[in-house]
């Protein structure tokens, strides 16, 4: 009998230690329990501040005009409904979220006003993309997430969001988001955190950040969450399930590489799109932090938003949205160097704004919300220089010049 005792025992412990090996020290890691934020990589003298535009979860560039497009609400709002962090209070939430343009020439900000989008309530902004046509060159496709209110009589707590994806078209520099449909799939649907479009205006891919409309603690260490496809003209399909902690997605313009970071995972799986849109995962980068949206500059290098000590920000942030939250930010490109250990990336930790034309090209930014804080976008603009940084409630955008990081690179 004690033998059996003692063997039951040496499994239970050994499964203890299997779980914490795989899940809990994996999460310690990534949460930042233990880790201490650095401030390098930015010059408070190089960057601005742009109040006006608060809370934008989520940041596109169009790269030939400049333009910035955002995705905002306030601050208050999202304290109150961002069905992602299992913020469920429909009475809460803004009636004014918007998307916007900005102009770094001219300063400029512009609110773009809805048209034709016949809704019972307002538009709740969440991940977005914008995509020139192929058709048009003056036209573009704006892809939104909207995380709207369950119907009338259904309490959200229980329900979670009635989260749909919106389609707009607009006008370079244009000042209006003409609604072209709203796709809604709540099988497919389930909880979406961002979008990647198409050029034809019907097409597009987007992740969902839960395996459920309502969040628990089962989705800390479960493989539930997935990538959906949906085509106005034939409906919408999970094209890759049992992925961790989904949350950030972008393809690239060249070829059918795919890329979706993982929050808690602290990592980015890089898929292959097949010819009935499926994804075939190819690859995993390892980052150690916890990941949000991503982004591609004309150079084909990847930007990834991250945070250093993510429990400290979500515990702070839920208590005062105002509250500064340490940011950091990976550039990921592929190891051309011949590296003799055959890394297909970069692993090199640098300050951005020191000239290397030796070092390979991932480099971080990291800040303990001093100039910089609470950052779930990052966009590169590479032809003039800049990067741009925003949050789901970042108290304004904030642009850097970065002069000698493309300098470094020519």
């Amino acid at each position: 009998m004690p033998s059996s005792v003692t063997t039951v025992l040496c499994a239970v412990f050994a499964s203890l230690a299997v779980l914490y090996q795989i899940y809990v020290s994996l999460l310690v890691k990534v949460v930042g329990l233990f880790r201490t934020v650095q401030t390098f990589g930015l010059d408070a003298a190089a960057c601005k501040d742009i109040p006006e535009l608060q809370a934008c979860e989520k940041i596109v560039l169009h790269q030939p005009s400049g333009l910035l497009y955002l995705a905002c609400s306030t601050p208050e709002s999202r304290l109150a409904w961002t069905p992602a962090m299992d913020q469920l209070n429909v009475q809460g939430r803004s009636n004014d979220d918007y998307v916007a343009t900005y102009d770094p020439t001219t300063s400029k900000v512009t609110r773009l006003q809805l048209e034709n989008f016949d809704s019972d309530q307002p538009i709740s902004v969440h991940g977005m993309d914008v995509v020139q046509s192929t058709s048009n060159g003056n036209e573009l496709f704006v892809f939104v997430i909207n995380h709207r209110a369950p119907p009338t009589g259904q309490d959200s707590r229980k329900v979670g969001a009635d989260s749909v994806i919106e389609v707009f078209k607009t006008t370079v520099s244009g000042d209006r988001l003409v609604h072209i449909n709203t796709v809604r799939d709540p099988r497919v649907i389930v909880s979406p955190n961002d979008v990647v479009g198409e050029a034809d205006g019907k097409g597009f891919f987007f992740t969902n950040d839960q395996g459920s409309k309502i969040s628990n603690s089962y989705n800390l260490f479960s493989a539930t969450t997935s990538v959906g496809y949906c085509h106005l003209d034939h409906g919408c399909k999970f094209v890759a399930l049992g992925l961790y902690s989904s949350n950030g997605i972008v393809k690239a313009s060249t070829n059918n590489t795919i890329y979706v970071s993982s929050n808690l995972g602290g990592k980015i799986n890089v898929f292959e799109r097949q010819s009935d849109n499926a994804l075939l995962l190819k690859d995993v980068n390892e980052k150690g932090q916890a990941l949000d949206n991503i982004s591609l500059d004309n150079r084909d290098q990847l930007w990834v938003a991250a945070f250093p000590k993510i429990r400290d920000n979500i515990e702070n942030l839920s208590k005062d949205p105002h509250h500064v939250a340490s940011v950091a930010a990976f550039k990921i490109s592929a190891n051309t160097g011949g590296s003799s250990h055959g890394e297909k990336y970069n692993v090199e930790k640098r300050p951005l704004l020191l000239s290397c034309h030796t070092c390979f090209d991932i480099q971080i930014l990291e800040d303990d919300g001093t100039i910089v804080s609470g950052s779930t976008s990052i966009v590169h603009d590479s032809d003039r220089g800049l990067i741009f940084m925003h949050g789901i409630a970042a108290p304004h955008l904030t642009v850097c010049r970065m002069l000698a990081l493309n300098q470094s690179q020519d």
